[in-house]
């Protein structure tokens, strides 16, 4: 065994991330295609919290992916995931904010977790596999 992923867990792999990542920006295009005020102030007013300010784009992401995993939400635990790898966030460091989520949410944080590390797999062995 060569310690590389097969062909087709690498390409499923890249399917998954290119999957969801095409997923939510067409359906974001869809739903602000929309001739809704409130609908695309609030996306406005989410992309203006994650930019840059007294607090820096990385943390504002960890600081989302814990709530992301508080709510219980697989699509933003996903988006932030990729986001905090974006950002330069470590394994080691999506980690503890994997603790952090786990001690503010509770035991039932962990199914989600689960599939946070599982999409954190899959973005590190897209990326190896790049």
């Amino acid at each position: 065994m060569t310690g590389k992923p097969c062909d087709d867990h690498t390409e499923s792999t890249q399917d998954r991330v290119k999957e969801f990542t095409e997923f939510r920006q067409r359906m974001n295009k869809r739903i602000l295609d929309e001739p809704n005020q409130v609908v695309k102030r609030f996306f406005a007013l989410d992309t203006q919290t994650y930019k840059e300010g007294a607090l820096d784009v990385k943390t504002k992401e960890m600081l989302g992916l814990v709530a992301s995993m508080v709510l219980r939400c697989d699509d933003c635990i996903s988006y932030h995931v990729a986001q905090c790898k974006e950002e330069g966030v470590t394994r080691e460091e999506m980690f503890e904010v994997f603790s952090v989520g786990l001690v503010v949410g509770g035991s039932i944080v962990i199914p989600h977790m689960r599939r946070a590390v599982d999409f954190l797999d899959t973005l590190e062995g897209a990326q190896t596999a790049e």
